[in-house]
Parts: C-alpha cells; structure tokens; sequence
C-alpha cells in the first residue's frame, strides 16, 4: 500500500486523507493544532459550540452536498431564509433585492439601473478569463461609474485589503458575487445553508471517515520539514520523528512552504513567497438579544473600522444570538498588537451604533480567534503566479485556499480540491 502522508486536517486536508484512503492508499494525517478543522473547527462559546470563523452552504456548492450523501449525513443539510443590510451614515438599510436597491437613498436612479446590469452580468456569466487582468476597482467603475464604487466598495476593499486594495483581480470578486447570488430562492429572497450541529458535524464525520477506511489522524503534530530523497519525495519530520511517506500532500498556507520544503528550486519557493496574505482578527460575541434581522451587515462609515457584521445566529439557530466581527489587516499592521479586550469593545461599540439598543449589558460571552494567514491576496494575473499543485519534488503536492482561485476560500472548493490531489498521487 502506498504511503501518503497529509499535512493539514483543514478541509483540504481532511478531504486529501478521506479520499486517498478510499483509493486504498495508508493515510497518515498530521494537523498540528489540537482538534481537526482548520477555520473550519469549533470551540466552546460560554453554553455555545461555534464556528471559530462563520461558515454557510450556498446553492452552487456541489461538493459538500456529494460528501454529505457518501458519509450518510445528507439529511442535516438544512436551508434558510436570510437577507442582507447596508449601514451607513448612520443607518442601516436592506440590501440585496431589487426592492432593497430601488429604495436605497444613496443611489441615483443612473447608477441604480447600472448597479442592477452588473449583478445581473455576474449572474450570467460562467467563465472568468476575461476579467483576469483587470482590477476590480476598474472593472466595477466600467459597470457602474466611479461613484457607484466610492459610495459601495471603496471602504469594504480598503478595510479588507488595506494598501493592496486597488489591486484585487476582478475574476476573484467576480466570483463571491456570483456565488451568493445564485443562491436564491427567487428574484426577491436569498437562500443560504448550514449543516446541522454546524462544520463540527462534517469535520467529525470526515475523520472518522478516515479512521473506518484504514487512516490514521494524529493531532498536535507539527510538521518541521518534508523529506526527500533524490529528487522524490521520501517522508515528513515531525518533531523528532520521521514519518516515511511515498507521497506528501501539503494543504498549509502557502508562507510556510519555503520552511517545510527547502529542497523546491528556487524559483517555486519564490513563487510562494510572493502570494501575500491578510491577516484576520475575528471577534465572536454571544449575545441575549439580536442587533438586525439581517445574516449580513456591510458597514460603510469612516470611523467604525470594520468591512461588516456577520450575525451568524440569524443563519443557523445555536442557542443564542451570535455575532462574528472580522478585523481584516496585514499582521504587520500596528492594529494587529491590539489585545482581544480592546477589539470586543470597538466591536460592542460598533454594534451599538448599528442598533443603539444594544449595549455592553447585553453581552453574555466573547472571543476572538486569529489566524496569520486569512485570506490571499489575489492582483490581475493571479492565476499564471500560482505554480503547479504537482511539485518539481516527485511525490510532492501542495496547495491551499488560493490554488482554486477565482474562487474564495470556501468549504465547497477545499473538498473539491483536496480530493483531485489524492485522485493524483501517482500510485
């Protein structure tokens, strides 16, 4: 039996080692945090078990509803009704519908009807080559007009990308648009999904998926380095101990490759490091009452700090009313020294200004999880920078979230992925 050897228990990785056991291959799994998940894992939120990062099912997303008829736990897909605001000087307004845009105060009637051309384009269109050399920026300004961006988009890249935000491919935003919006009951409703008992549920079935099929999964085991042996791939080192491997499928960020594979050529190991990622800092609070009937907020005032409010429990019912608030910023950005307390607060504060009902005292738990590596940067020409999935290292794969770009990360696109690698180990 071939010895494959995932690094990472993300949902690539789990979806790497699920697969590759299936193909009859001896799996070893190697996740370096305590619990299987990636941004995908659950803690402890006072009573609550919750999502570290917010996760939902759209229409589109074939792979998740494949797996979750393989592991027999189709039938806790379930579907809501949801709908989306927009705050800003000083108000928050639907958004989202054509009713939500015909009402909305800020708009000219001119830009309106072209705001509604470019999410029906988004909608029609299938293929993204087109719009892979343009800017977003250059692209929603060609759609809409210079103002339609100023007043909707300018502040949510700024605050999400921060320098590097008049310089994101327009096939990456292309694709978020298209995937929400196309994930509708109608014209007039959106429809998004979650998993019964949330990601928790697909990341424990998966792994014991693994287990059944012959995988091992062992957790709080940082890899160091990939081994190889005459130009292929010959195991891992993690910790003292060597793992022997025909097969190494790497599913971590793309910043840490140059440390776990020094022997890639130089120009792969160039290629990684110049894929930069934004750094998130994202606020969990559990609260006694709602702050809006909306799943999302975007939020566009010049001193709140944050592209919006994701009020999860408006979603999937967990008890509570939950609410994540990301702090998008490169980590070498000042903000990110802040301490967890100073963010609950300038997220409390936030909330309140959105619903001035809603106060300190309603505030029944909080947290705050941070990850380094959130989110890829993706300029015009992304896709010809990526280098290819099979490594000059024979044996050798690696990827993570932006290999299937145009797309966002995303649960859907991490299986699909992680499966093709296990498809293709050369066994």
């Amino acid at each position: 039996m071939p010895r494959v050897v995932v690094i990472g228990a993300g949902m690539m990785g789990l979806a790497a080692a699920y697969e590759a056991a299936g193909l009859g291959h001896a799996v070893t799994l190697l996740e370096a945090a305590p619990e299987p998940g990636g941004m995908a894992a659950h803690f402890r939120l006072g009573p609550l078990s919750i999502e570290r990062y917010y996760h939902f099912v759209c229409k589109t997303d074939a792979p998740i509803f494949a797996i979750l008829e393989e592991l027999g736990i189709a039938h806790k897909m379930r579907w809501a009704a949801t709908s989306m605001g927009h705050f800003t000087r000083g108000r928050l307004h639907e958004w989202g519908t054509p009713r939500a845009l015909l009402r909305y105060p800020h708009l000219t009637l001119l830009e309106k009807f072209r705001y509604a051309l470019l999410a029906f384009a988004c909608m029609r269109r299938d293929r993204w080559p087109a719009l892979e050399h343009q800017t977003a920026r250059a692209w929603i300004t060609g759609w809409c007009g210079a103002g339609v961006y100023q007043k909707m988009w300018h502040r949510l890249f700024a605050l999400k990308f921060h320098e590097l935000a008049e310089n994101i491919s327009a096939a990456w935003i292309w694709t978020r648009i298209r995937r929400v919006g196309l994930s509708r009951r109608n014209l007039f409703q959106e429809e998004l999904g979650y998993i019964e008992g949330g990601s928790e549920t697909l990341v424990q079935a998966m792994a014991d998926a693994i287990r059944v099929r012959g995988g091992t999964l062992r957790l709080s085991t940082p890899v160091t380095r990939i081994l190889t042996e005459n130009g292929r791939v010959s195991g891992v080192l993690a910790g003292d101990e060597t793992i022997p491997a025909d097969a190494v499928i790497a599913t971590v960020p793309t910043p840490l490759i140059a440390g776990l594979a020094p022997d890639l050529p130089a120009s792969a190991l160039d290629a990684y490091g110049s894929i930069e990622n934004i750094g998130v800092a994202c606020v969990v609070l559990h609260l006694d009452r709602a702050v809006t009937p909306h799943f999302w907020v975007n939020v566009d005032e010049p001193d709140i700090g944050i592209p919006g409010i994701i009020e999860f429990s408006n979603l999937r019912p967990v008890g509570g009313h939950v609410v994540f608030v990301p702090f998008y910023m490169p980590t070498t950005h000042t903000r990110w020294q802040r301490p967890d307390d100073a963010l609950i607060e300038e997220s409390l504060a936030c909330l309140t200004r959105i619903n001035p009902s809603v106060t300190r005292a309603n505030l029944l738990d909080a947290a705050v999880g941070r990850l380094r590596h959130a989110q890829p940067v993706c300029p015009p020409g992304f896709a010809s920078r990526l280098p290819p999935i099979q490594t000059a290292i024979a044996g050798l794969q690696i990827a993570d979230t932006c290999f299937y770009y145009p797309e966002d990360r995303g649960t859907a696109e991490s299986l699909r992925l992680g499966r093709r690698m296990a498809k293709d180990v050369p066994f």
